[in-house]
Formats: structure tokens, C-alpha cells, sequence
């Protein structure tokens, strides 16, 4: 009898990305000598392959969101590589890490190389970046007072702010708030991961404000 495998045991997966280009070579800047003669196996999306980095930001810079995403990193915080990777996914103006400087990458897969990062020593300098740009700060946290996130108008212009795994957003991130919103859970945990959550908030600006024919 042979057993099938399960999902954990699938094997034969396909390489990623692409080989060497095949025929002659195009005729634009935007393309990396480099990759079209030995292949790009990036993680980026087909239309941008055997592009150089540059030129990727610089077409996503002419169409990124005018929200950004900000997380409080003062216990060094390990979801902020997947909330870097997940703001690279919805075009993202900008990330923040507020705190500590150092994160652990890892879980970015390597999307912070086409993602804009700032860093602020504290709560106070993000919320005067957001005063100079015009940006609301929009706080998530499952606290008393704050608005379901399923049914809230958030602000096309703003700051989506997470706290930190465990603890949450800091009284500091809570007073800048200019909106402080949940996510509905119906289970026993007290919250969800860091990471989860900027996702879900992040999509719910997405379904709320972007032009989905344009997507990928």
C-alpha cells in the first residue's frame, strides 16, 4: 500500500524565479545584466523580473499608498519582519520601527530591500513625522473605547500603529492616537500576534481606499 503524502511531505516543488533571459537581451536600463545572464530567483512578482532593485522601488514608489505602518520595538520585537514583509506586499508608504533600532529581518524575506524604513527613538518623534505630513495616527489595540476595525472609516492619510508582542501599544502610543481601533476575536486568547494584526488592519485600509483592478 503506498500512502499519499500530506501537505508537510509534497516534494518536486518548481524552483522560484527564472533562468538566464532567453534571446536578445532588452534594450532598457531598467534590466540587470547580471540577472538576465544567470537568472533571477528573487522574491518579487513576474512583472519585475531581471529588473535591478532600483528600478523596482522607484516604480513602486510612483504608485505607493499614503498609509504607513508604524511598531513599537522596545523588547526587540521578532513579528517586525513579517509586518515589513506584509506592508511591501500592499505598497506601504513607509515603515516605522519606533524604539530600538535593531530588528530581526529574517521574516522580511528580503522585501525591506524595496520597502521604505524609518526609525524614531520614541513615540513623540513618530508623531511629529505624522503632524509635519499631514498623517493621522491610527492605533490598533483591544482596548476599551477602541472601534472595530470591521466597521471603522479609517483615514486614507495615516498611521497604522502596533504595539508590542504581548504587552501592547505603550500609554505614549496610546495618548498620540488619533484613532484607536480593534479586531473582533471570538476565541480564549487574550490577543493575537503583532504580525496578524498589521495585516488584517492593513487590509482593511486596502478594501476601504485602494483601486483593486490594479493589483497583480
Amino acid at each position: 500500500m503506498i500512502e499519499e503524502t500530506g501537505p508537510t511531505e509534497w516534494v518536486g516543488r518548481h524552483e522560484v524565479g527564472v533562468g538566464p533571459w532567453q534571446g536578445p537581451w532588452p534594450d532598457d536600463d531598467r534590466y540587470d545584466p547580471d540577472l538576465l545572464e544567470h537568472g533571477d530567483r528573487r522574491n518579487v512578482v513576474d512583472p519585475y523580473r531581471y529588473w535591478r532593485r532600483e528600478a523596482i522601488v522607484a516604480d513602486v514608489d510612483a504608485r505607493r499608498f499614503p498609509f504607513h505602518v508604524a511598531i513599537e520595538n522596545f523588547q526587540h520585537d521578532h513579528n517586525i519582519g513579517t509586518v515589513v514583509r506584509t506592508a511591501n506586499a500592499f505598497a506601504a508608504a513607509a515603515v516605522h520601527i519606533v524604539g530600538k533600532r535593531r530588528w530581526n529581518r529574517r521574516g522580511a524575506m528580503v522585501t525591506d530591500r524595496y520597502q521604505h524604513l524609518h526609525h524614531h527613538v520614541g513615540v513623540g518623534e513618530l508623531a511629529a513625522f505624522a503632524a509635519e505630513h499631514g498623517l493621522a495616527i491610527v492605533a490598533v489595540d483591544n482596548t476599551p473605547g477602541a472601534r472595530p476595525v470591521e466597521t471603522a472609516e479609517l483615514p486614507r492619510e495615516c498611521v497604522l500603529l502596533f504595539g508590542q508582542e504581548g504587552p501592547g501599544l505603550s500609554p505614549e502610543a496610546q495618548e498620540a492616537a488619533d484613532l484607536v481601533v480593534s479586531i473582533a476575536q471570538f476565541g480564549t486568547t487574550r490577543s493575537i500576534n503583532a504580525g496578524v494584526a498589521a495585516g488584517i488592519v492593513m487590509h482593511a485600509w486596502i478594501r476601504q481606499h485602494a483601486d483593486l483592478s490594479k493589483a497583480w
